[in-house]
């Protein structure tokens, strides 16, 4: 189940966020001064592949790859970070995500569900898209 991240650190000049993490997703969500969410990121483990699904209300969506930065020999591990993959199996996440999120405030999560499901091109690649 996802449980809130508490005395999540929240940085100066930015949006005000909450972390959310469970055995299957960590959930970020932002939100505008107002109070509304104003966007999110849910990371999901498939496979042996972390990904990142992003929406912000300005710029929409983007399915990413988490590349950990291991698999280098002879060197440093190098910073995660966020690389393409457009293939975004909507229907599986949102089925687990609709069991984890169970504990969370009912307002959050019809509003992510809601959102994941306004995905463009479900269950397409980002260049079958294009």
């Amino acid at each position: 189940m996802l449980k809130e991240v508490q005395n999540v650190r929240q940085i100066s000049g930015e949006l005000a966020r909450r972390w959310f993490s469970s055995s299957i997703f960590d959930l970020i969500v932002w939100y505008s001064a107002e109070g509304g969410m104003h966007g999110f990121q849910l990371c999901y483990r498939e496979s042996a592949n972390h990904k990142a699904l992003t929406w912000f209300k300005e710029t929409g969506f983007s399915h990413q790859n988490i590349d950990d930065g291991e698999g280098r020999p002879f060197r440093q591990k190098m910073a995660p970070i966020l690389v393409p993959d457009g293939k975004f199996e909507s229907d599986h996440i949102l089925e687990l995500f609709e069991k984890e999120s169970k504990e969370l405030e009912p307002e959050l999560t019809s509003a992510i569900i809601k959102t994941i499901k306004e995905y463009p091109g479900k269950n397409t690649s980002a260049r079958e898209r294009i």
